[in-house]
């Protein structure tokens, strides 16, 4: 769960942009004040939870991470749409591919696609290649 100011625009740009289900709409007084939505493709959940209106929503720490199948196209469509990613995807040294956004309130995310490597141990590249012996030509 995390802390929204607004649960709407919260609602929005998880569903409307990232492709979650809305699956809860609670509401009091007509105002949304607390949201929950599924993940598309699986049954992992986010909560949006209306933040009181002095309370901070900072999220310093704290990064979201969704695995997308198609990472590039889908990063493509969410610029078609208007939206601003902070760095494109790329290759990690880890051997997953990553893109990084900010929702509307400040929380930071990472959508990524891990493919076959999701399961295996994480060796570093640049670990790898400095424990290789050199070899000097002469």
């Amino acid at each position: 769960m995390i802390y929204v100011k607004d649960v709407e625009r919260g609602t929005r740009f998880y569903r409307d942009l990232l492709g979650f289900k809305l699956i809860e709409d609670f509401r009091h007084e007509g105002t949304a004040v607390y949201a929950r939505l599924r993940a598309p493709g699986g049954d992992g959940t986010i909560a949006l939870h209306q933040a009181g209106s002095d309370a901070s929503v900072s999220s310093d720490g704290v990064r979201l991470y969704f695995e997308v199948p198609d990472l590039d196209d889908f990063c493509r469509k969410l610029q078609q749409k208007g939206f601003y990613i902070t760095k494109m995807p790329s290759m990690m040294p880890w051997g997953w591919r990553h893109a990084y956004l900010n929702d509307p309130d400040g929380h930071e995310i990472s959508l990524y696609w891990a493919g076959a490597n999701r399961m295996k141990k994480t060796v570093l590249k640049t670990a790898r290649e400095a424990a290789r012996p050199r070899t000097s030509k002469a």
